[in-house]
Formats: C-alpha cells, sequence, structure tokens
C-alpha cells in the first residue's frame, strides 16, 4: 500500500474528540471541515510548559536515499502514546513546491502519518496563503512608494533585497524585471521571487510569540536604504497593521491526528537550510501546554536545523531540550560511505563503518549542548544483520544508545523500545541546554564558532559583498543579533559533493541578508536557491483527482 493508500484507509476521529485527549473543549475549537481546527493562544499555559518534556528529533546529512525524520518523529509520539504517556507530536506545514517537485509530501509515511495528509500536504488551513500575501503587500506598498512623489521615503531602489514570494517550485521567476510600461507601470527595476517558505515573514511567524510581537517583528523587516543612505524599516512604510491583519487566524495553530487518533499540531515551515528550519513557537509552547511530552523535528540534519532550534528558537522562547533523537538509515550511511545510489539495496557492512564518520560527527555536535542522545535507526527490509551490528559497534564505541525503529512498518508498536529509552532519557534530564555561542559576540565570532565547531571547517572566507554587509550591520546596530546560517543540507561544507565528514575546508559567505523582523542575520554561503526549479519529472505529474473529488498519487 502507498501511503496515500493507508491514509485513506484509517477511519479519521472528529477533530473535537482528538482536541478532548488534550482537555479542549469543542467550543475553544475553530473549525475547519471536521478534521482540521486551530487553537487559541489563550490555551498557552506558561506553568504548565515548565513541567512537560521538549524531545527533539533531527538526523544526519540528507541523502537521496531518505532518511525518515517526520515518520520517526510521529512514529516515536505514538509509542509514547502507547506506553500511556500524554504526548503530541509537533510539526512544520508543508511546502506546496516539494509536493509538486522532487521530496513529495511531508506527512510522515506508511503507519506513521498524520491525517488528513491530502489537507496538509496542500492548501491545509491557509497559512502559507497568508503568509504569501502579507510577504507580497509589503512588495507592493514598496513599489508604490518608489511611484508616489507625495509620501516618499526617498527609497534608493538598487538598495531594496524584499522580492516576491510564491509556494511553487518556478525557477522561471527566480530573477525577473518589474516596473515596466511607462508612467503605469512603476519604476523599472531588477527583482525576483523566493518560494513561501523562504519568506521572512515565516521565520517571523515561527518566532513571534503573539499578535502584538508579530506586529512588532514586522515592522522591523528591513526594506532598504535611502539615496543619502539611511534605513527604512517596514514601519516607515506603515505597512505592520495590514500585514499583521492578514496574519491573524495565521498565527493560531492548527490541531490534526495521527493514524492511531493521537494529537499532532502543525503549524509554521520555514526550510532548514534557508531560515530557523522549525516550526512555530507557538505551537511547541501549546504542545507543551496541553502534553507531558511533545515530539518535535528539526529540518534537515543537526548541522541546520538543530543548531538553529537551539541557538535561535530556544533561545528566543526560553526553552531547553530534554533529549534528543537522531535519526539514521543504513542505506543513508552507506551513500556517505561511498556507495551509489544504484547499489544501496545490495549489504555492504565496511560502507556502514566508513559513512559513520557523517552520523559520528553530528553525535558530538550533539554533544556540545549537554542534552542526551539516542540514535534511531530507521530500520528497512533490507538491511542485513551484518550492517546492523556495524553500526550498533560503532555507536557503542562512541558511548551512544542505538534503537532500531520500525515506525514506517508497525506505527507505534514499531516504536515502543524507542519510546522507552527517550522517556528514560526526558524524565532524568532537566538542565538547559548550553549555547553554542552568546549573541553579544561580534558576528564573524558568531559564524567561525558555528563553521568550526558545527561543520568542522578550518575557517570562514568573506567575499568583498559579505565584508561589506558587515559593516552595515554594525552601523545599523545589529550585530547583537543570532545568526542563520544558509547552507547547502547535503554536507557539512559549503560544498554538496563533500559527502561523509568533509574537513580541512573553508567556510565561503557571499553576503549576509538582514531578517531584522525574525531577529537574525543570514549569511549565505554557497550557491543558495532561495526559489527551487522543479525537477525533470515533477511528482506533479504522477498526481491526479477523479470525478468524485480523490486525489491519487501524492506521497
Amino acid at each position: 500500500m502507498t501511503d496515500l493508500d493507508i491514509a485513506k484507509s484509517v477511519t479519521l476521529r472528529p477533530i473535537r474528540e482528538i482536541a478532548e485527549k488534550l482537555g479542549v473543549t469543542e467550543d475553544q475549537l475553530e473549525y475547519y471541515g471536521r478534521y482540521k481546527a486551530k487553537l487559541p493562544l489563550s490555551l498557552i499555559n506558561s506553568e504548565r510548559i515548565q513541567q512537560s518534556k521538549l524531545i527533539l528529533v533531527s538526523a544526519i546529512s540528507p541523502t537521496p536515499a531518505g532518511e525518515g525524520k517526520t515518520t520517526m518523529s510521529i512514529g516515536l509520539s505514538e509509542g509514547m502514546n502507547r506506553m500511556g504517556k500524554k504526548t503530541t507530536v509537533v510539526l512544520r506545514e508543508p511546502s506546496l513546491g516539494p509536493v509538486f517537485g522532487i521530496k513529495g509530501g511531508a506527512t510522515g509515511g506508511g503507519y506513521a502519518q498524520v491525517l488528513p495528509m491530502e489537507d496538509i500536504n496542500l492548501h491545509f488551513t491557509g497559512d502559507f496563503a497568508a503568509v504569501e500575501k502579507a510577504h507580497n503587500l509589503l512588495a507592493a506598498l514598496i513599489d508604490n512608494n518608489l511611484q508616489n512623489t507625495k509620501g516618499s521615503l526617498n527609497l534608493d531602489p538598487r538598495t531594496i533585497a524584499w522580492k516576491r514570494v510564491m509556494d511553487m517550485n518556478d525557477r522561471a521567476l527566480r530573477h525577473t524585471a518589474i516596473g515596466l510600461g511607462g508612467l503605469s507601470g512603476g519604476v523599472p527595476r531588477e527583482t525576483g521571487f523566493d518560494i513561501t517558505a523562504a519568506s521572512e515573514i515565516m521565520a517571523i511567524l515561527c518566532l513571534s510569540e503573539n499578535l502584538a510581537d508579530l506586529k512588532r517583528r514586522l515592522g522591523n523587516i528591513f526594506v532598504g536604504l535611502t539615496w543619502d543612505r539611511q534605513p527604512i524599516f517596514a514601519r516607515d512604510l506603515k505597512a505592520q497593521g495590514a500585514m499583521t491583519a492578514l496574519l491573524r487566524d495565521a498565527i493560531r495553530p492548527n490541531l490534526v491526528q495521527t493514524i492511531e487518533g493521537n494529537p499532532a499540531i502543525i503549524h509554521g515551515g520555514p526550510f532548514a537550510n534557508i531560515a530557523q528550519g522549525t516550526n512555530t513557537i507557538i505551537a511547541t509552547r501549546m504542545g507543551l501546554s496541553l502534553s507531558d511530552y511533545v515530539v518535535t523535528e528539526a529540518g534537515f540534519g543537526f548541522d541546520l536545523g538543530a543548531e538553529k532550534f537551539l541557538n535561535i528558537k530556544c533561545r528566543t522562547a526560553g526553552l531547553s531540550p530534554n533529549a534528543i533523537v537522531l535519526v539514521a538509515t543504513i542505506r543513508a550511511l552507506k551513500y556517505h560511505g561511498g556507495v551509489s545510489l544504484k547499489e544501496l539495496q545490495q549489504a555492504n557492512p565496511e560502507a556502514v563503518a566508513k559513512g559513520f564518520v557523517n552520523l559520528e560527527k553530528h553525535l558530538e555536535n550533539s554533544r556540545l549542548y549537554n542534552v542526551p542522545v539516542v540514535v534511531a535507526i530507521n530500520r528497512f527490509t533490507n538491511d542485513s544483520d551484518d550492517e546492523l551490528r556495524v553500526l550498533q559497534e560503532k555507536c557503542a564505541a562512541f558511548g551512544v544508545s542505538v534503537v532500531l525503529a520500525e515506525g514506517w512498518a508497525k506505527g507505534g508498536a514499531g516504536t515502543e523500545e524507542l519510546a522507552h529509552m527517550v522517556v528514560e532519557l526526558a524524565d532524568a534530564h532537566s538542565t538547559p541546554f548550553t549555547p553554542l555561542y552568546d549573541w553579544s559576540w561580534s558576528v564573524p565570532d558568531k559564524i567561525a564558532a558555528i563553521a568550526t565547531k558545527t561543520y568542522g571547517a578550518a575557517g570562514v572566507e568573506y567575499a568583498p559583498k559579505a565584508k561589506a554587509d558587515l559593516r552595515r550591520i554594525e552601523k545599523l546596530g545589529l550585530g547583537k543579533l543570532p545568526v542563520c546560517i544558509a547552507k547547502t543540507q547535503k554536507s557539512f561544507s559549503d560544498n554538496p559533493d563533500l559527502i561523509g565528514r568533509p574537513e580541512g575546508f573553508t567556510l565561503t559567505v557571499r553576503e549576509i541578508e538582514i531578517a531584522a523582523g525574525a531577529g537574525f542575520l543570514v549569511p549565505i554561503t554557497g550557491e543558495m536557491m532561495r526559489m527551487p526549479g522543479l525537477p525533470n519529472t515533477p511528482a506533479a505529474e504522477g498526481i491526479d483527482v477523479d470525478e468524485q473529488g480523490n486525489i491519487s498519487g501524492l506521497f
């Protein structure tokens, strides 16, 4: 059965029944049909949060073979609920770009899914659309100000970095010219489109505490400079009020259910190779307010999603994980060991041993934060006993426990051993994590800390544009913000071809973008794409709907 077949075979429970498990009454829900609802921010309880346990699920460096981090997160929450532990899984919302591109959906897989998977993978409750509209409203206000003499802010069009966004992979829109057509067309200039998940609005939504904080952050968005080099922010355009109005509903977290009828909160969706790569602070706090345990994930590998989860999200929100689950697969380890995609099905214990260096570096990184960690192996039927034994021996030598998990095939029944270990670790740990760097450090020192300690770089090199950006950041008084490095997810380095554990490389920072609304700086390394393209055979080609409205081809 495909993931979609499995999802359709489940009889969904009315969302009010799922809410009851969390102690939420029917009149507190804002319904989006029978199986989806939004939760009011009034349910967040700061005292209850301090009593609950937070589990972070991360992974090794992603490979084309896949790791199954979302599947593991959902499966783990199912296993913990089977133990009688009141647990909610809190995840990000899928972007339509990957759904119709290469990756497909992002609602888990097999018997570890969140439902209704078609709705979640498509328009869901409209949060992405709201982010897109709020972002593009600011873009429209910027160009309108360029056009008008009355109320002009004297913006220099060459300094405007704010593009437009859409939630689709469309490479043709990466670089565009706008304002053509004479006086009626506006002021001609070069710009482009990013994908909605890469919007600073998405990052802001995920780091905001409430509507007032959201409005404040939206007003802090850096737009550009005037002709006499003075900074202009969104608040100077009086944009924050209308933008907040568009996001009024989107700020509330979404409640859905797992295959086994347990609660799942899904909210926000920034990419981890560009932004912070985790769900909203509000959603995490909501889960901790309503459950004893929350299982959440951070995008891509530990070097990206987990690093940003800890150093940006947790420090902003005052949160600290009680345990970390690091997900790996035998086939992904073989890929990092140099085995081609076509040969991954063949048993190769030697390649597992060689590829362990990637997992080992992520484990070393996790130890920097002083949070207990367990390795979870997302098991596949063709994993050989010899391969599994090599991995177990390597983990034992490193001093970390490793557990085989079969959530994809068996749901919560396949993750009970992992669930018991995670609960044991989380219950025994209450010390706040150790940050990697202090926000008060200089921007180069913060970048160097991540590059050398997390990535394993020998040093950092700055292109002329990045050096100029550093000077501008200091002049604007923004040097105390944390850094959110944009880097390929495929490698510890900024070169996606250097798999495994590259060492001795130099991380090159091309430029540094200012995300003052989100509250971080974005050093950009390598050839980062903020608007992905579709593959030669997009997933969209296999998606269809029949005359009764039944969707097929989603995965």
